[in-house]
């Protein structure tokens, strides 16, 4: 069986639609085009009907992750690398999200305070609680997520 014949995978058609959807954002397609060759693209089920698709465009080469290997030696997959900082990712996630809110809910603490001539409560502290939670979870569940 050649290449042509051989199946595609999903991620091959994603390959092709991405570099379909560059080349109209370069302008070196019409939308027209570019929606016809997408359809084609998803409805492909092997490598030759990929094949046609980009011939015309330059610059551009069909995805080559699928071919056969000629070695029959399987080899091991690389681990993912580990980051030397996902604490602080999770934390930077999470602070993200709550500490936008709780800066959002102090200065409309601070304002009011200022309108009313005294110190109001702090009320915004309330928020620190489920965001200490959050980050504690995330950081005790660790690479399980």
């Amino acid at each position: 069986m050649g290449r042509d014949e051989m199946r595609a995978g999903d991620s091959d058609r994603q390959a092709v639609a991405d570099t379909l959807k560059q080349a109209l954002d370069e302008g070196r397609l019409e939308l027209l085009e570019y929606d016809e060759r997408l359809q084609k693209t998803y409805a492909a089920k092997t490598y030759g009907d990929l094949s046609g698709l980009l011939d015309d465009l330059p610059g551009t080469v069909v995805s080559q992750r699928s071919q056969p290997r000629s070695d029959a030696a399987p080899q091991a997959a690389a681990p993912p690398p580990v980051s030397s900082s996902r604490t602080g990712q999770i934390v930077r996630a999470w602070l993200g999200g709550f500490g936008g809110i709780f800066v959002v809910c102090t200065v409309i603490w601070l304002a009011t305070s200022i309108g009313s001539g005294h110190v109001e409560n702090f009320w915004p502290v309330w928020l620190l609680i489920p965001m200490a939670f959050g980050v504690l979870g995330r950081i005790g569940r660790g690479n399980r997520t």
